[in-house]
This record gives structure tokens, C-alpha cells and sequence, in this order.
């Protein structure tokens, strides 16, 4: 039986805001052992929802300092313009120290999915210029917004994740965790990336954004937007240009329709598409998530390419 809209809002209305308090305090002290046990490390900033809410979670595990350590947006030079727009204004407001990363060998060569495929403008734009700002900055721990529920490569992840002196991953070769006990011991070269958010959910996030208030990007909201469907994945017609810089696709008139969408996560604009929605609040979105039968990525085409892309990603040193 599909759930009623009044069922849904119950549903997200009984959620338990002890687990939340739980979540937040495991968060935190993640956050404190990080700075406890590191020389340098730093925080992954996508702008995004779940860095939205690991950033709120620093200012309270370091409160009433600064958060102590810098926040790295590693640009593709892709990302939506409402994403920088609210990158620079909130971190001047919070007086975050923010380092921005960009490979500009292969923005300037025009790497682009549609002229390199996903995997090698993903792997040039994202996975070096991340390698590349990390070795730069020797940096020794990363914290990283994502969440074991969000794809199964994901759900493999330790808390405490090491790599190699190449930045690489071996899912087969992990550390044991035991409860709360994480290992940070690391030799010469090996780094670490840290994942506060590993137990929360999509619901858990949303949940969080709404009781602290906390901003984010309104391309999280729906709103009436044009928008043109390919593969199931409805591209806003004022990014085509970016979508598709070479117009190789033809896009007719009639194709263009106008109609409510939002986006649910966010990442570079040639490679996220709109759901079809009516959520513009955050009770909205809840009752939306409560009842979503698919992926929150299922708009992002660079988990789409293959059954084990991020995978592959991830042990090349993507996050």
C-alpha cells in the first residue's frame, strides 16, 4: 500500500530526537579525536547538504573556538552557481578558513563527460585535483560528508579510513573498529579519511537541517523550472550549455517542459539531474524522503555507469 500523504508527515513527525542527540555526540567526538590524534587535518567541503551539517557539527564540537582546522572545496569549475554563491557567502559569515582546489591543466584542456566519458573527467577533475590539494596542503586526515546509506560502496567504509601513500583504498584490507575505539595511527605518507556522518541517515540529515536551522543551497527546494528529460534525469534548460558545451544534442521546443522539480543531492552540473517534486519545505522534503523507494542518488549519472564505478572510484582516491 502507498503511503497516504498524512501518513508520511506522521511518520516524520514520531521520529526520535534522542538518536539524533546520539548521532550528533558521536559526531563530535569523532571530530575532537581527529584533532586529538592528527598534525593536519582538514575538512572536505562539496557545499552540499551533508556538508552543510558536518560544518554545523564542528562549530559545536569546538565551541566557543574557531573551527580549527581549514575546509577544502575541490572545484571543477562544474558546480551549480548557486553553489558558489552560497560557498562564499557562508563562509565569510561563519569566518571559515576555506581553500579552494582546482586542477587547471584539465579545466583549461575543456575536460567535460561528454568529451572524456564520466569515469575520466570524474577521475582528472575530481579524484586528481582532491590527491593533488591534499599532498599540497599535507594534510593527514580528511573529513568527508558521506554517509553508509547512501551507496554500497559507501556502507564498506570504516569511520577511521586509511590510504595508502597514493591515496588509494583497499576495500579488502581494513581495519577492525571496535565501538567507539578508532585506530589513527598512520606511517609516513598514509592518510586518513575521517567519516562523522558514516551512521546517519538521508531522513537523519534532513531531520537535523530543520531542528538547528542550519542553511543550505535552495536548489534543495522545488520550484517551477524548465526542464528537458534524458535517461530519466530532468536537466534545468537554462544549464544545457554546460551539459552539453559542444551541442551535440538537439533540444526542440517541444521537448521543454515546465514543471516542479527539486534537486536531492548535489554535484557538478553535467552529471545531476532534478526528481520531479512539490516539496519547498523541509517538512516537504521529510515526508518525500520517508517515502522514497530509491537511491537519493538516483539523479547523479556517475553512480549510473557501472554496478562497481564508485567502487573503482573510491579505490583510486575519489572520496
Amino acid at each position: 500500500m502507498q503511503p497516504t500523504a498524512d501518513m508520511q508527515k506522521q511518520n516524520a513527525g514520531s521520529y526520535d530526537l534522542v538518536y539524533l542527540k546520539q548521532l550528533e555526540s558521536e559526531s563530535i567526538h569523532i571530530m575532537r579525536e581527529v584533532v586529538a590524534e592528527f598534525k593536519n587535518p582538514v575538512m572536505l567541503y562539496s557545499v552540499g547538504k551533508d556538508s552543510s551539517v558536518m560544518l554545523r557539527l564542528a562549530q559545536k564540537a569546538f565551541y566557543p573556538g574557531k573551527i580549527p582546522f581549514p575546509l577544502m572545496h575541490v572545484d571543477t569549475g562544474y558546480k551549480f552557481p548557486e553553489m558558489y554563491e552560497f560557498r562564499d557567502n557562508y563562509c565569510k559569515e561563519i569566518g571559515a578558513n576555506l581553500i579552494v582546489e582546482r586542477n587547471e591543466e584539465w579545466i583549461e584542456k575543456g575536460a567535460h563527460p561528454t568529451r572524456l566519458g564520466n569515469d575520466k573527467c570524474c577521475w582528472y577533475l575530481k579524484t586528481q585535483g582532491l590527491l593533488e590539494g591534499l599532498r599540497k596542503h599535507e594534510f593527514d586526515a580528511a573529513f568527508g560528508g558521506a554517509r553508509r546509506d547512501e551507496e554500497k560502496s559507501r556502507a564498506k567504509e570504516r569511520i577511521f579510513s586509511l590510504r595508502d601513500e597514493f591515496g588509494q583504498w583497499d576495500p579488502k584490507n581494513q581495519r577492525p573498529e571496535l565501538w567507539n575505539i578508532y585506530n589513527a595511527r598512520i606511517n609516513d605518507g598514509q592518510s586518513v579519511r575521517v567519516f562523522p556522518l558514516s551512521n546517519w541517515t538521508e531522513f537523519d540529515i534532513w531531520t537535523y537541517i530543520k531542528v538547528e536551522n542550519i542553511p543550505i543551497v535552495p536548489l534543495y527546494f522545488a520550484r517551477e523550472r524548465k526542464v528537458v528529460e534524458r535517461k530519466g534525469i530532468l536537466i534545468p534548460v537554462y544549464s544545457i550549455d554546460t551539459v552539453d558545451p559542444d551541442s551535440k544534442v538537439d533540444v526542440s521546443e517541444s521537448e521543454i517542459t515546465t514543471m516542479s522539480c527539486r534537486f536531492r543531492s548535489l554535484g557538478c552540473i553535467p552529471c545531476t539531474g532534478a526528481i520531479p517534486s512539490t516539496a519547498h519545505t523541509i517538512d516537504e522534503i521529510l515526508a518525500e524522503v520517508a517515502a522514497a523507494k530509491k537511491s537519493e542518488r538516483e539523479n547523479r549519472v556517475i553512480d549510473l555507469t557501472s554496478d562497481s564505478s564508485m567502487e573503482q572510484k573510491k579505490k583510486e582516491g575519489y572520496f
